[in-house]
């Protein structure tokens, strides 16, 4: 069994900063995406980066992949799920009470 080459050249790099015929062979490796391959790299207290490895003959990438994290959180109370006519629970109530005080 060949010994694995060990002298490889290590380099980590974003995808877009590499060369155009590389960026091209590591679609190739991954053609569903890096969505299950990609692996994070923490660097320190709240810095991280998400990467692939992608190996040549002579070096060993670590390709950093550029992901959108929603960190933002939706009010849904903010939302308009109903039509205007449809009653909520306070419009009841208030319809409930004035119903009491005619009487």
């Amino acid at each position: 069994m060949p010994k694995p080459n060990t002298n490889k050249k290590r380099v980590v790099v974003k995808l877009q900063n590499m060369p155009e015929e590389l960026q091209e062979a590591v679609r190739k490796q991954y053609p569903m995406g890096f969505t299950d391959d990609m692996i994070r790299i923490d660097k320190g207290p709240n810095d991280f980066f998400y990467a692939v490895v992608f190996e040549t003959e002579d070096t060993s990438y670590l390709v950093k992949i550029d992901v959108n994290i929603d960190g933002q959180i939706e009010d849904d109370d903010d939302k308009d799920y109903y039509n205007d006519d449809i009653k909520g629970a306070d419009d009841i109530m208030d319809t409930a009470d004035e119903e009491d005080d005619e009487d």
